[in-house]
């Protein structure tokens, strides 16, 4: 058994399904050796929900402030200061979930873009990490990466599924490698499980995207997914690239440690 500590940089814990459990939630999670979250702000309204709860756990929970792209055609005209506000709050660790998502165009592109960059050139203006999400717009996202690579002090590409040569351009621009229980799933995780094989673990970050992607391989199998199964994650990692749980563990929570400059 691993005794090395586990931190869950993504975790949905303004979602009903875990926050009318929040206080078993947690001693869960402890008690498998995940000694914190990062709680994961998707609008203005849950940016703000997460922050007293991260007071309730000063020790454990931290959170990001950000806009969805699904999200990004109800953001309100002074969404930037809103934001601007939260990340006030020494709780608030970084600037997301943000990115583009052209998968399912819940909001139009051009508005996606555009709530993008404004959240980009908050994080460079605060001095936050960006946390990232990206589904079916790659190109665009990079490009707009690029632009701000220089100036930005660092982030995740959160929750990612995609391919190796995909996830070698985010490592180009220094950017740390987010794995959820996705890596667990044979079917859908194929093109993942090749590509973090060559995921260098000084770049590594675990996490659940819980109550989401709970790890298929979980025995019984589970619907709903919470921090304490982070431990599955790290352990199928670790048998598919040929390293110990011990150095995956210990290796992704320092590099959470370093991102988004914990005090645990």
């Amino acid at each position: 058994m691993s005794n090395a500590p586990l931190f869950d940089i993504g975790l949905n814990l303004t979602n009903p399904r875990l926050l009318s459990r929040f206080d078993e939630v947690m001693q869960r999670a402890m008690e498998t050796g995940v000694c914190g979250a990062l709680v994961t702000g998707t609008d203005i309204e849950e940016s703000v929900t997460a922050i007293p709860l991260c007071e309730q756990y000063p020790q454990q929970l931290f959170s990001t402030a950000g806009i969805h792209p699904h999200y990004a055609k109800d953001a309100p005209p002074d969404f930037v200061s809103q934001l601007k506000q939260l990340v006030q709050n020494p709780v608030v660790k970084a600037i997301g979930e943000c990115g583009l998502d052209f998968n399912r165009n819940f909001s139009p592109k051009e508005k996606q873009l555009a709530v993008f960059e404004a959240q980009l050139e908050l994080a460079v203006e605060t001095g936050l990490p960006v946390f990232l999400h990206e589904r079916d717009a790659f190109d665009e996202q990079i490009t707009l990466l690029k632009r701000y690579r220089d100036k930005l002090v660092g982030g995740v590409a959160h929750c990612f599924t995609g391919s190796l040569k995909q996830m070698q351009a985010y490592l180009e621009l220094d950017l740390y490698i987010g794995i959820t229980g996705w890596l667990c799933d044979d079917k859908r995780g194929a093109d993942l499980q090749e590509a973090v094989q060559h995921l260098p673990l000084s770049r590594l970050l675990l996490e659940t995207d819980a109550p989401y992607l709970a790890p298929k391989t979980l025995k019984p199998k589970v619907s709903l997914n919470e921090p304490c199964y982070l431990a599955e994650v790290a352990r199928y990692y670790a048998q598919l690239c040929n390293v110990s749980v011990e150095d995956v563990k210990q290796s992704s929570y320092n590099n959470a440690v370093t991102l988004f400059k914990l005090h645990l």
